[in-house]
C-alpha cells in the first residue's frame, strides 16, 4: 500500500508504513548509515503529514517486519489486547498525539491502555511530539514493579549500583559497591558487568554480593549481567541468583545474533520464579537494550533503529521484568552521532517503554569518540528525572573502568534526587536510616563510628 502527500509542489510517496516510520523519524546517523533515512527535511515533514492520518489500527495489518519470519512480529501481532485497544481504536496517529497530551489519558488510564498499543503505533506517535511532549506522557505512566523492594512508586526514583572492575577483582568491586552504598545507591539493583563468562566467576560474585547483602540485611536485589543461558545454569548449579539478565533487540535475528529466542528466555524466567527469591514480589526479569543493535547484527529489515528499539520493549513486556532500560549512547556515534541525537533517543525510549508498560531506567551515557559529553549527559538526566524515569546508572566517577564509556555517577543520583525530590525505594531508603547512612528525610549524613558500612570500607 502506498501512502504520499503533496507538500508545496512536491508530491511525496512512500511505498509502506515501515518506510513512513523511517523518514518520519529524526535524524540520526545509524538510519543514515543504513540507507532509510529522509534525504531532507522536506522529505520528513511530508513523512509526518502522511504518519499524522494513518489510523492506528493499520498497525495491526501492517507489519513492519514479517509475520511468517520474524517471532518477534508474531509476538506483537498474537499478544495483541484488542479490548485495551479499545479506548483508540478509531484515532489516527495524530489524534493518538492529542490525547495522549490531554488530561483524559491519566496514570490509571494509560496503564489500563498499554497491553493494546504495539511497539509500532508507538515509535509512530513519537514522530509527531517534541521533547516536552514525550516528558509529558512519560510523566503521567507510572509502572510499579517488586522483587526485594519496591520500584517505580510516584516520588521515588532508583538507581543500579554498578561496581565494575576490569579482572573481576572482588576487593575493586566490593570497595566500589561499598562506596555506592555509603552514597545511598543500590535501590535498584547491584549489578556487575563480568569481565569473564565463566560459569565459576559468575558464581563468585554472585556469591559475594549475596553473603554480603545477607550479612547486613540489605534490602535490594543483585545481578551478574552474564548471557541468560548461564544464569540458567548457575541456577541449576544451585547458585544465589536474583534477577535474570540479557540484551534483547527488535527482531528475532538481533536476537539470534545475542543466542536467545523466547524459548530460552522462556526457560530461564521459569526457571528464576522457582527459586521465589523475592520478599515483596516476584519480578525476575531484567533486560538491557539500545537503538542500534539491530543494524549491528544485519537484522533490521531496512527499518529505522528507533522502532526496532521500540519493538524490543515488546519482547521485554512478555516477562514482567523488575527492570529495563536503553544503555542508550554505548552503540557510539556510527548509530548517535552527538549530543543531541542522544537526548533525543534517550527521551523516546523512554516514552515509548512506558507507554508500552515497563519500568524503564536508562543508562545516560556516551563514548569517547562520539560527539557528546557530560553537559549532554546532565541535560538528558534532568529531562528523563522530569520525565519520572524509574531508575539510572550509579558508576564510581561517572567512568567505567571496565567497560570504558561514561556513564552517571552516584553524585549525579544524589543532584536529581535534591533538584526534583524525589526518594529512594521505601524499603531501600529505611534500611539507610537503621544503617546510619540517611537520615529520617533521606538526607546523607556525615560519616561516622555508628556506620558499620564505613568500617568495613575502611577494612578493605
Amino acid at each position: 500500500m502506498n501512502y504520499s502527500c503533496n507538500l508545496g509542489v512536491r508530491r511525496y510517496v512512500f511505498p509502506d508504513l515501515k518506510t513512513v516510520l523511517a523518514k518520519a523519524s529524526p535524524a540520526r546517523s545509524g538510519d543514515m548509515l543504513a540507507g532509510v533515512a529522509a534525504a531532507s527535511e522536506e522529505e520528513r515533514m511530508a513523512a509526518r503529514l502522511v504518519l499524522a492520518d494513518i489510523p492506528l489500527v493499520r498497525f495491526l495489518h501492517e507489519a513492519v517486519v514479517p509475520y511468517e519470519s520474524d517471532e518477534v512480529t508474531r509476538l506483537i501481532i498474537d499478544g495483541h489486547d484488542a479490548t485495551a485497544f479499545g479506548p483508540v481504536a478509531m484515532l489516527s496517529v495524530g489524534e493518538f498525539r492529542d490525547w495522549l497530551l490531554s488530561d483524559n489519558a491519566d496514570s490509571i488510564t494509560l496503564a489500563a491502555l498499554a497491553p493494546g498499543l504495539t511497539p509500532e503505533m508507538v515509535a509512530a506517535v513519537s514522530r509527531l511530539m517534541r521533547a516536552q511532549d514525550l516528558i509529558l506522557v512519560a510523566a503521567k505512566c507510572q509502572v510499579v514493579t517488586r522483587f526485594r523492594n519496591t520500584l517505580g512508586l510516584p516520588g521515588r526514583l532508583a538507581v543500579r549500583l554498578q561496581p565494575n572492575h576490569p579482572t573481576d577483582d572482588p576487593r575493586g568491586i566490593a570497595a566500589s559497591m561499598l562506596d555506592g552504598l555509603l552514597y545511598g545507591v543500590g535501590d535498584a539493583v547491584i549489578g556487575i558487568n563480568p569481565a569473564t563468562d565463566s560459569l565459576p566467576a559468575i558464581t563468585t560474585l554472585l556469591k559475594l554480593i549475596d553473603d554480603f547483602r545477607q550479612q547486613y540485611e540489605v534490602p535490594t536485589q543483585s545481578c551478574v549481567l552474564t548471557h541468560v543461558t548461564n544464569s540458567i545454569r548457575a541456577i541449576e548449579n544451585g547458585a544465589p541468583l536474583d534477577l535474570v539478565f540479557q540484551s534483547i533487540g527488535g527482531t528475532e535475528g538481533v536476537n539470534r545474533s545475542f543466542g536467545v529466542t523466547t524459548a530460552i528466555l522462556d526457560e530461564a524466567w521459569d526457571a528464576a520464579l522457582s527459586l521465589q527469591r523475592g520478599t515483596v514480589g516476584q519480578n525476575v526479569m531484567y533486560f538491557e537494550t539500545g537503538q542500534g543493535s539491530a543494524l549491528s547484527a544485519n537484522a533490521h529489515h531496512g527499518a529505522d533503529q528507533q522502532t526496532l528499539e521500540a519493538r524490543a520493549y515488546a519482547l521485554a513486556r512478555r516477562y514482567q521484568p523488575l527492570l529495563v532500560n536503553t544503555v542508550v549512547g554505548f552503540i557510539g556515534p556510527e548509530y548517535l552521532y552527538d549530543g543531541k541525537q542522544i537526548i533525543r533517543a534517550g527521551l523516546e525510549d523512554h516514552f515509548c517503554g512506558k507507554l508500552l508498560g515497563l519500568p524503564m531506567g536508562c543508562d545516560i551515557c556516551y563514548t569517547n569518540h562520539a560527539e557528546a559529553d557530560q553537559d549532554d549527559m546532565d541535560t538528558l538526566l534532568t529531562l528523563l528525572g522530569v520525565a519520572g524515569i524509574n531508575f539510572i546508572i550509579g558508576v564510581p566517577g561517572a567512568d567505567d573502568i571496565m567497560l570504558n564509556y561514561q556513564s552517571t555517577s552516584f553524585h549525579d543520583a544524589l543532584y536529581l534526587r535534591r533538584i526534583l525530590n524525589r526518594r529512594r525505594a521505601p524499603e531501600f531508603e529505611d534500611w539507610l536510616e537503621r544503617m546510619g547512612i540517611t537520615d529520617y528525610r533521606g538526607q546523607l549524613l556525615p560519616p561516622g563510628a555508628d556506620q558499620p558500612l564505613l568500617a568495613l570500607a575502611e577494612r578493605i
